[in-house]
């Protein structure tokens, strides 16, 4: 099986590079297509799908949420699919951005930043629910004290995310989707 990743960031293949080599069985091939940020990803999505001629591949979109409002956003990424003949394509959101998913185990993002303290920000109130904070990318970097590097840390933070420990549920469904289309359900 083909699973192929359409992503609107490096930091997002840099991650999951790292994170499914642990959860794809050692037989499935993955590819990136990445794109220059959300817009670019919207506008050529359409033409990419259309032109993708390998068999037996199964088609992931990962796009932060941002300031969009989630479900509109996903309804117009699965029309896009529609459009170019892939309607079988899985459409995820990360709220709100891809660090959301960081905070959801800051435990590992303290080990490989070489600040074991920041799992204490977990039981902060405003660090409970990782897909609430409002500017993630940017609480990272504060609590790190500039350590957190979008493209190196993500490279870094994939191999060491928890898979089933995570505290953001758009990557808990995230997770379940990217089990289930490797496991042909």
């Amino acid at each position: 099986m083909n699973l192929i990743f359409f992503l609107e960031e490096l930091s997002a293949r840099e991650m999951l590079k790292g994170l499914l080599r642990r959860m794809l069985p050692p037989d499935t091939e993955v590819s990136y297509v990445l794109f220059d940020g959300k817009r670019d990803l919207q506008k050529q999505l359409v033409p990419k799908l259309k032109r993708w001629r390998k068999p037996n591949s199964k088609f992931v979109i990962l796009c932060d949420q941002d300031s969009s409002d989630c479900h509109e956003l996903k309804q117009s990424l699965v029309a896009k699919c529609r459009e170019a003949g892939k309607p079988e394509a899985v459409v995820r959101i990360v709220c709100r951005e891809l660090e959301s998913w960081y905070f959801g185990d800051l435990a590992a993002v303290g080990r490989v930043l070489e600040r074991p303290h920041l799992v204490s920000h977990s039981r902060k109130r405003k660090y409970r629910i990782p897909d609430a904070i409002h500017r993630p990318s940017w609480e990272l970097r504060k609590i790190t004290d500039a350590a957190y590097q979008k493209v190196a840390s993500s490279r870094a933070i994939g191999p060491e995310l928890s898979v089933d420990g995570n505290r953001s549920h758009s990557f808990r469904v995230f997770v379940r989707c990217i089990i289930d289309a490797a496991s042909g359900t």
